[in-house]
């Protein structure tokens, strides 16, 4: 990825960048979910010399709660750990409540890295 010139990155005006830099994200975001919709409206592989692979998934929602419920009530419970995969989830709020005692413990099972920082920028007046 090119690196806008450091003159350009001034700290006065890089609320305005960011801004200015996810209109034009949304844009063109938008404009590249029209040109993979007209692609697959089309049986087509290839274009002017590109070669296309179009790959489309499923994507599948579980309830884990109603899964164990039915399973349990149809005698199933046994295949889950085959058929699914179970992936533990902190509840924050809880945790934070918990007594350090649990908490210390089961830390141990944790690894806790930096994630990406999340922004939301306004021009005042707006």
């Amino acid at each position: 990825m090119s690196r806008l010139p450091p003159f350009v990155l001034k700290k006065d005006n890089l609320a305005a960048l960011w801004l200015e830099a996810k209109q034009a994200e949304t844009e063109w975001t938008e404009r590249r979910r029209q040109i993979e919709d007209e692609m697959l409206a089309t049986e087509r592989t290839e274009w002017a010399g590109y070669k296309v692979r179009l790959t489309a998934r499923d994507n599948w929602k579980i309830d884990g709660d109603k899964l164990q419920e039915v399973a349990e009530a149809r005698g199933l419970t046994a295949h889950l750990g085959q058929l699914f995969r179970w992936k533990p989830e902190v509840n924050m709020a809880l945790w934070k409540a918990a007594a350090p005692a649990i908490t210390d413990v089961l830390s141990e099972a944790i690894t806790v890295t930096p994630g990406r920082a999340s922004f939301s920028i306004t021009k005042d007046g707006n």
